[in-house]
């Protein structure tokens, strides 16, 4: 009982991993430091947009940890004496290999990376969470200096 209790504890940690704010990374948000701050603006239209994922910065040993504890369990149920310790073994690197794998996807959001004509004729581009309203041929608004917000006008 008590390593199906460790285990659903384990797999809940890991799916609240994929529940990170992810919402940093989008046009509309800014950061502390950015608050009460002047910044310059400028406007200019989507050339073109290609769709981007961000890796999350939250990445950390969640994962890693909590599916090598899951994959040491089910490996732990697998045969008797040496067999056994060799499959909690075997269990435990692989299941802490999924679980990198798992954590990491689950961090990842999906971006636009945007070529903008400003006004000026300068192009730049910018990457950021995805918006529907961010299309081809949109008029948008250019916030900040080197860290940008993009938002549609």
């Amino acid at each position: 009982m008590k390593k199906m209790t460790l285990a659903l504890a384990i797999m809940t940690s890991v799916g609240l991993v994929g529940c990170a704010n992810t919402d940093i990374y989008s046009g509309n948000v800014y950061e502390g430091n950015q608050a009460k701050e002047a910044r310059s603006i400028s406007y200019g239209t989507i050339v073109s947009s290609r769709p981007v994922k961000i890796q999350a910065d939250n990445q950390g040993v969640i994962g890693t940890v909590g599916g090598g504890v899951l994959g040491g369990i089910a490996g732990s149920g697998i045969g008797g004496g040496t067999g056994q310790a060799i499959a909690t073994a075997v269990g435990a690197v692989a299941g802490a290999v999924i679980g990198s794998k798992v954590e990491e996807k689950a961090s990842q959001v999906n971006s636009l990376e945007l070529v903008i004509k400003k006004d000026n004729g300068q192009e730049i581009v910018v990457v950021q969470k995805y918006d529907a309203s961010l299309t081809v041929g949109r008029r948008v608004r250019i916030v900040g200096g080197s860290t940008l917000n993009v938002s549609a006008l």
